[in-house]
């Protein structure tokens, strides 16, 4: 007996159709997505036998990335997450976390992508997100293969030019 594919109600509102215990909702789960379902076969093109998965954290590396490339992103994340991905960044022998300030939602032959940016200053907001979004659906769908439906930008913060540079020593007082 065969049971229907479950779909969430964000999934159904997205058009988004999941697939019961194989589908991930979260880049944290490390669940994959089916992208061609294949077939099997001697008599099948060696190009379509089997199936071919991907893992939701794949789209969120690929989206960050893409985010990142455009002038006046200066960060992603959300203020905490900005904090301790500051700290594992130099933690000696830690790696950038890329998919900081990305979610995202995958079905079947889907995805919605969620990002949270801090911008330069004096970067047009509307322009930048356009550039993003652009970017980023560009890269998911040329790289994934999978068609993104949305993607969902949110800006946190604006980098000040006074702000401090983590990079730089903060000079003191005294010796």
């Amino acid at each position: 007996m065969t049971t229907a594919p479950q779909t969430t109600a964000t999934e159904k509102k997205n058009g988004i159709t999941g697939q019961a215990g194989g589908t991930g909702r979260s880049a944290q789960g490390g669940a994959t997505t089916t992208v061609s379902g294949g077939s099997t076969g001697a008599t099948e093109p060696a190009g379509t036998r089997g199936r071919t998965s991907i893992a939701d954290v794949v789209v969120v590396k690929i989206a960050g990335m893409a985010a990142r490339e455009i002038p006046g992103v200066y960060d992603m994340g959300g203020g905490l997450s900005r904090t301790i991905g500051a700290v594992r960044d130099r933690v000696p022998g830690g790696r950038p976390n890329v998919g900081r300030g990305v979610k995202v939602e995958v079905g079947e032959r889907q995805t919605a992508i969620d990002l949270d940016l801090v911008v330069e200053y004096g970067v047009p907001i509307a322009d930048l997100a356009r550039d993003v979004r652009e970017n980023v659906i560009d890269a998911v769908e040329r790289i994934s293969g999978l068609e993104v439906v949305e993607v969902n930008i949110t800006v946190n913060d604006v980098h000040l030019p006074d702000d401090e540079d983590p990079e730089r020593p903060v000079e003191t007082r005294v010796e």
